[in-house]
Formats: C-alpha cells, structure tokens, sequence
C-alpha cells in the first residue's frame, strides 16, 4: 500500500486481527528532544510530531525509488505504529547523528525516522526510553483557527505526551490519506499547518459521527483496544 491508499475497513487501528498483523510489523520512530532546563510545552510538541509524519511521508526519499520509500510502504502494509521516545544532551546528538529528519515547532524538536522492524531498533535508539514522557502546556492553548485543520484528541482519555503525540501523528496520516492531491499540494506546501486541541466533551460525539477520519487505537499501550483517540479535522474533509 502507498500513502495515497484510503484506508478501508481493513484499518491500521482496528484493535481485531486483519491482514494487517499478517503483514511484517514496522514501526515509525520519533524522538522528541526534552531537555532538563527547558522542556517544550506539551502543544507544541503534538502539533510538532504530528508535523514530523506528514514531512517523513512527504520527503523524497519516502515516496517512489527513494531510499526511504520500501520501508515507508512496508510500514504502511501493516499497522501504522509509532512510537515516540525522548532524548536530550548527547542522546540527541547521537540521535541526530542517525538518518532522520529533525522538524522545530515553536520550541519543540522531533526527530522522524525512516520506518525499522519492531525488533530491529538501532541501538542508539533502542536505549532511549519511552515511558514517563509528559510535559505541560504554561499557558492555555489559543483557540484553534477554524479555517485550519485540527486534530482534536478525545477529553475522556488521559494520555502521555509521549502517546498522545504519536495519537496526533496517526491523526495527521489518515487525513493525509483521505484528501484529493489537489489538497495534499496546498497543505504541504503551505508547511503541513495544524493544530492539535482536546475537543470540549459537549461536541466529541459530534466529531466521531461526522464522517472525518477518526484513530482508534489498538490498544498496545496505556488505554483499551478500540478507544478514539484523535478526530482529524481538516478543511477540505469537511
């Protein structure tokens, strides 16, 4: 499958066993970089991995005879998992060190790297943890612009930063999916803008009825199999 495949009832979050599982397992590394004294707010760091998917997916060297491009399809045959990590100081000098593509928010930094076997992480990182990533936001986040696309995470789930932000990166993709090339151009070239916000609980069932690409996790990590986790809300799907 390409990335210009619609998903179809075989979705790469159905938490029941599909075509999907029988393909080889691949996932999408990201780390994000949180340094002691000045870790980024947690919105900015969503809305940066969430930027970081559309950009892996987007480059060159991921689509057609790239050198990127098999692992990015053989990734996309299976189920889209991601996996965000942290890192800071030298592990992210060693991090940046391995082919990848750093995207900055406002003050955040995410790493994206080609797709690699669920078993066959490189050891720089391999060793980088994965649980415990949680940031805070110091300051509410402005209301998102209507006219933008926006990944709204459900209200109900408490996440990590750490799953939310691969939530959002899985948010992003499927809206990438779903929109005509016509939309795909102008988003990317405008620089993939969005916003990540958590919905007001009042207009959740709204948003998971109304026919927009909607996550719902497999249940590997932190929350039940099934559960919607992110509405990708973006103007040209509505």
């Amino acid at each position: 499958m390409s990335d210009d495949r619609t998903p179809s009832a075989d979705s790469p979050f159905r938490p029941d066993p599909g075509a999907r599982d029988t393909a080889p397992q691949f996932v999408l590394p990201l780390v994000v970089r949180i340094e002691r004294a000045a870790p980024p707010p947690r919105t900015d760091a969503l809305e940066t991995a969430a930027r970081a998917v559309l950009v892996m997916l987007t480059d060159e060297r991921s689509v057609g005879e790239g050198a990127w491009a098999r692992a990015v399809r053989d990734w996309q045959d299976a189920r889209i998992r991601k996996v965000v990590r942290r890192a800071r100081g030298a592990e992210w000098r060693r991090a940046e060190a391995l082919p990848g593509i750093t995207v900055a928010g406002g003050s955040a930094e995410v790493r994206v790297f080609p797709p690699v076997p669920l078993d066959g992480w490189p050891k720089d990182l391999a060793r980088l943890q994965v649980s415990g990533t949680d940031l805070d936001d110091p300051d509410p986040a402005p209301p998102a612009d209507p006219a933008g696309p926006v990944l709204w995470l459900n209200p109900d789930l408490g996440m990590s930063a750490g799953k939310a932000m691969a939530q959002a990166g899985h948010g992003a993709q499927l809206a990438w999916w779903r929109l005509s090339d016509a939309a795909r151009t102008a988003w990317h070239a405008a620089g993939f803008p969005l916003a990540v916000r958590t919905a007001d609980p009042a207009r959740w069932p709204a948003l998971t009825s109304g026919g927009l690409p909607t996550v719902r996790d497999a249940g590997f990590t932190e929350i039940a199999p099934g559960s919607c986790t992110v509405v990708a809300d973006h103007p040209a799907l509505r």
